[in-house]
């Protein structure tokens, strides 16, 4: 357990080294944190006509990711929702087994998830998910996890 957690620690100071550099959130990303746990709070903005995310924890943008999300025919769900489940192995029910790694489910049957798709990220490519790089997937899945679904929002927004 402790080297999964020295692990888990590396990868995601590892990747917030490698990926991101951290900044304030301009005003409209800040959500107020009074009475919150000790772990600050959240927030997945999924910008679909962008195909980026932007992670905020604390009122500081710490990562800012492409992603896919769906594809002409499919939808990805606008607005604000909560994480409803974790699943770190999960693979699809609807789409024959399909790996879905690090997936935060957020809103029935969909959920943002690692892809084994990299180079499709940055275009709309999915069923509905929202997909990310399998690393950028897990440090935010861990994040997420970490701080608790009750101090997450996740929103989608055009």
């Amino acid at each position: 357990m402790l080297k999964k957690c020295f692990r888990l620690a590396g990868s995601i100071a590892g990747a917030a080294l490698f990926m991101s550099i951290a900044v304030p959130a301009s005003a409209d990303e800040v959500i107020s944190t009074s009475n919150r746990s000790t772990n600050p709070m959240i927030v997945v903005r999924v910008d679909v006509s962008e195909q980026k995310m932007t992670v905020i924890q604390g009122g500081k943008r710490l990562y800012q990711w492409d992603v896919s999300t769906a594809r002409t025919g499919k939808i990805t769900p606008r607005g604000t929702f909560q994480p409803q489940f974790f699943s770190p192995h999960h693979r699809s029910s609807k789409y024959g087994g399909a790996p879905m790694p690090w997936s935060v489910f957020y809103d029935g049957d969909y959920a943002i998830h690692g892809t084994d798709a990299i180079s499709r990220l940055g275009a709309p490519a999915s069923a509905g998910c929202v997909r990310l790089h399998p690393d950028n997937a897990e440090v935010l899945y861990s994040m997420i996890f970490e701080t608790g679904k009750s101090d997450t929002y996740i929103i989608v927004q055009d």
